[in-house]
């Protein structure tokens, strides 16, 4: 299909795509932003929904600002760039909103303004950057296009961390050019360096470079932390991670420390936490402690509490909370989290933590474990939500209160419908921006027993 029409963009849909309508069905498109007429072409034409490229922009929002960075017409890694931070906010909220309104059912919820981010450039901590094979230029070193997720422009700057992760990604090429290394093709699965991983702590600055690559040693290891470090002595550590799995995923099987103590430590209120080149960790550290402080005026904890932290990752929310309540237990599937967890409440010196490794759905049906025993339970699950035996099973044990954080309203809607219909109450939810220039929103909400007084909204 080839029209070329003109379209009134009405709104950003969670994808980021721009929504236009024609003839009584939406359109979806590429760019734009709402309140702007663009040219377009439409490009696929669906019973339900028609799809477009925006040609021209004919009337410019009030809204559009210029991009600071010059990639941002070609990466796919903040799409909002163009759009003045406050009404990102606002869209953000309207998300929110119509998730809870419409997938939940629930129209007596208030959902605040958004805590915007107190940065909106160089807030994150951790960016992946990956290599490919390219026909022309040899390879390519850089982040992912926009919806093309087989081909990686050679980046020269990036807004998103601090101004370091560019340099030592433009440095990193030419030292792969220059000493003649390989770089893995994921098309033939051939050769070697597949990942440059960069971590930097916010409030401590340690600074962390992770190579990850094939199976086999790294050859080049003892000149790259020579020369790396002469050049960059802001670096802390250097690891190396062979990874030979087929799935492009920047995570190790094994890992050797090059240089340096082999982590980085990061503070979140008052605690410290030392993140290895595997382990998970927000990747907002400034907006995470705003986050955590914002959940736990919600929850109200007390010295009697006693508290279950399901998907507790590597423990952060657990340490945090913990010389607030009595006790903690957190829960997680992933063993090198775990691992991860149990060091760092020795490092904070946590005596009232205690962590488990294992499928919280299986955690849950166990009956050695006694559920009844915790007056809170606090849920930050991946995108996909809480697992249905996971939600029942919650609902059965029915803890005096539920604080749910959540980084997709969508799947968080569908959990609070069924929260609320089992007889809990959900006054407000406070919406929470760890990713300024992206479509992504973070959501959190408590969830109190009928019978119970409720924070006021």
């Amino acid at each position: 299909m080839d029209k070329i029409i003109e379209l009134d963009i009405t709104d950003l849909a969670f994808d980021g795509q721009a929504v236009a309508h024609l003839d009584g069905k939406v359109v979806f498109l590429n760019a734009g932003l709402p309140g702007e007429t663009v040219r377009a072409r439409i490009t696929r034409s669906k019973r339900n929904f028609n799809e477009a490229i925006v040609l021209d922009i004919l009337k410019k929002s009030d809204e559009r600002i210029e991009p600071v960075c010059r990639h941002f017409s070609e990466c796919g890694g903040c799409s909002w760039q163009d759009l003045r931070y406050e009404k990102q906010l606002e869209i953000k909220k309207n998300h929110v909103v119509s998730c809870i309104e419409r997938i939940g059912g629930l129209d007596h919820v208030t959902t605040h303004d958004v805590i915007g981010s107190s940065e909106i450039f160089g807030y994150r901590n951790k960016m992946e950057f990956s290599f490919n094979v390219h026909s022309q230029l040899g390879f390519t070193l850089g982040l992912h296009k926009r919806k093309q997720y087989a081909d990686i422009f050679d980046l020269t700057e990036c807004h998103l961390p601090c101004e370091i992760f560019g340099k030592i990604v433009q440095w990193f090429r030419e030292y792969i050019k220059r000493n003649k290394i390989s770089v893995y093709d994921v098309q033939n699965h051939t050769g070697s360096v597949r990942f440059l991983v960069i971590r930097q702590a916010k409030n401590t600055s340690d600074l962390m470079i992770n190579i990850v690559t094939n199976y086999g040693e790294c050859a080049f290891a003892k000149d790259l932390v020579n020369e790396m470090t002469s050049q960059f002595p802001e670096i802390t550590t250097i690891v190396h991670n062979q990874n030979g799995q087929k799935s492009n995923i920047a995570v190790g099987e094994m890992e050797t420390v090059l240089f340096g103590d082999g982590y980085i430590t990061e503070k979140l209120l008052g605690q410290s936490f030392r993140i290895r080149a595997n382990s998970f960790f927000q990747t907002n550290s400034l907006q995470a402690e705003r986050l955590y402080q914002t959940a736990f005026e919600m929850l109200e904890p007390d010295q009697k509490d006693i508290v279950l932290d399901l998907y507790c990752g590597t423990g952060t929310i657990t340490i945090c909370l913990a010389p607030m309540v009595a006790r903690v237990t957190g829960v997680e599937l992933v063993e090198d989290a775990i691992t991860v967890a149990w060091e760092n409440a020795g490092l904070n010196h946590c005596a009232n933590v205690t962590f488990v490794q294992a499928d919280v759905k299986d955690f849950l049906k166990n009956p050695d474990n006694d559920l009844n025993q915790f007056d809170i339970v606090i849920s930050d699950p991946p995108r996909s939500g809480m697992h249905p035996k996971v939600l029942k099973r919650l609902i059965e044990i029915a803890p005096e209160k539920i604080l749910y954080i959540s980084c997709n309203p969508a799947t968080f809607a569908r959990d609070a419908k069924d929260i609320v219909a089992s007889g809990y109450e959900l006054p407000k939810v406070q919406p929470v921006d760890m990713f300024p220039h992206t479509r992504h929103i973070e959501t959190v909400a408590m969830f109190n027993q009928n019978n119970r007084n409720s924070p006021g909204a």
